[in-house]
């Protein structure tokens, strides 16, 4: 991926970049980028990996993303083209989705969007702010699957009482087994010289 000065890796680093890179799904990113676009107004290329990389590398996209989502998110923004401030604005933004109910094993690194070192969990992560987006009720464009509620169940104490007596078939069965006739361990087989032909 672009975006890094970082020599190409050799042997098993190549080929966990390679397996990485394969990962990388064009039309999940096309919706991710359209979803960006449509929120914030800005006009993303979704052909590439690395377009999409070189497009959000700053940070700035990303941080008026989640301050439309969340107002106030991001309280500033850096401009600047220097290293460490992009990567303070992509953490900024990170922070903010986390903030705004976004599992952080649902985000990506820093580094995998700044270095291009993950673009697929870049994507993943972009979906899963679209997906939140939808739970917290967002009356803009939407991304991504309806995320999920739970459904508590509330039991009475009579059908509590009742699941104690059953067994359930986890704990398997015990039908026909039975100990008789076992010997402890380490002693021989037991052989009764009755029923040996001499």
């Amino acid at each position: 991926m672009a975006g890094s000065n970082r020599p190409k890796g050799y042997g098993m680093t190549a080929e966990l970049q390679d397996k990485k890179d394969a990962k990388y799904d064009p039309q999940l990113a096309a919706q991710a980028a359209g979803w960006i676009a449509a929120v914030t107004g800005e006009s993303i290329p979704d052909s590439s990996a690395s377009e999409l990389q070189q497009k959000l590398q700053d940070g700035v996209i990303l941080c008026n993303l989640i301050n439309k989502l969340a107002p106030g998110s991001v309280k500033k923004i850096n401009t600047s083209k220097m290293a460490f401030k992009q990567m303070e604005n992509i953490g900024n933004f990170l922070e903010g989705c986390y903030a705004y109910g976004v599992p952080k094993p649902d985000l990506f690194q820093t580094v995998d969007l700044y270095e291009g070192q993950n673009m697929p969990q870049v994507v993943n992560g972009i979906i899963a702010v679209g997906r939140k987006a939808g739970a917290k009720g967002y009356d803009g464009p939407s991304l991504g699957p309806k995320e999920a509620t739970g459904q508590k169940r509330e039991f009475t104490e009579e059908q509590l009482r009742a699941g104690q007596g059953v067994i359930g078939l986890q704990m398997g069965s015990n039908q026909g087994a039975s100990q008789a006739g076992a010997t402890p361990f380490g002693l021989g087989r037991q052989v009764e010289k009755t029923n040996l032909k001499v």
